[in-house]
């Protein structure tokens, strides 16, 4: 008799534990999600700014296209500037089609979706009473509590692999302003001789 006494207790001892240990785990999830958030947003800002400079740079190569033909400037062929927007590189790193959307082969399951386990019945019933009842409400609460953090868990993986791709894609405009700027630089100085040559023979 003793024994069966210090079921209830043990049965509210395990539950409270149960509850304990999955509200951490949601805790965590949650304050997971929300730095991953702030962190999306940061990206967004990064890769706002590289657009913004990119818009700069296609109108700076205009204006570069009108100097050529300032002062009557008989530009080289070799010392002509390149549309960037030809460039293969510039055509990977702003490409359209590529535009950080939500990653497809990884659908979101929510709880209730087949596979996660019936909405009741977890037990094998002996006396069918009250105590029976309670057990098989606290495991259908926690196997809840297990399907959310399985789609917290879900949306993070979802969150990171959109942030990965979004990271490349910086990656590559940061390399395609780093050749762009190079070409810049090489072809001022060369218009700036030639035009300096010219001006002293003029």
């Amino acid at each position: 008799m003793a024994g069966n006494d210090d079921i209830p207790q043990s049965l509210e001892e395990i539950n409270l534990k149960m509850n304990a240990t999955t509200d951490e785990s949601k805790e965590a999830g949650i304050k997971t999600l929300v730095m991953l958030d702030d962190q999306g947003e940061q990206l967004e800002r990064v890769e706002g700014g590289l657009d913004t400079i990119n818009q700069d740079m296609r109108e700076a190569e205009e204006h570069l296209k009108g100097m050529e033909k300032c002062c009557g400037l008989c530009i080289l062929p070799c010392m002509k500037t390149q549309d960037f927007e030809k460039n293969s590189e510039y055509a990977k790193a702003w490409k359209k089609d590529d535009d950080g959307g939500v990653v497809n082969d990884q659908p979101r399951i929510t709880v209730g979706d087949s596979g996660m386990g019936p909405q009741g019945g977890y037990i094998t019933r002996i006396t069918n009473d009250a105590r029976e009842d309670e057990m098989d409400e606290n495991i259908q609460q926690v196997s809840t509590m297990v399907g959310n953090l399985r789609n917290m868990a879900i949306d993070m993986s979802t969150e990171v692999s959109n942030q990965n791709r979004q990271l490349d894609r910086i990656q590559e405009k940061v390399i395609n302003f780093r050749n762009s700027i190079v070409s810049f630089n090489f072809y001022l100085s060369l218009m700036f001789v030639q035009q300096t040559v010219t001006l002293h023979y003029c």
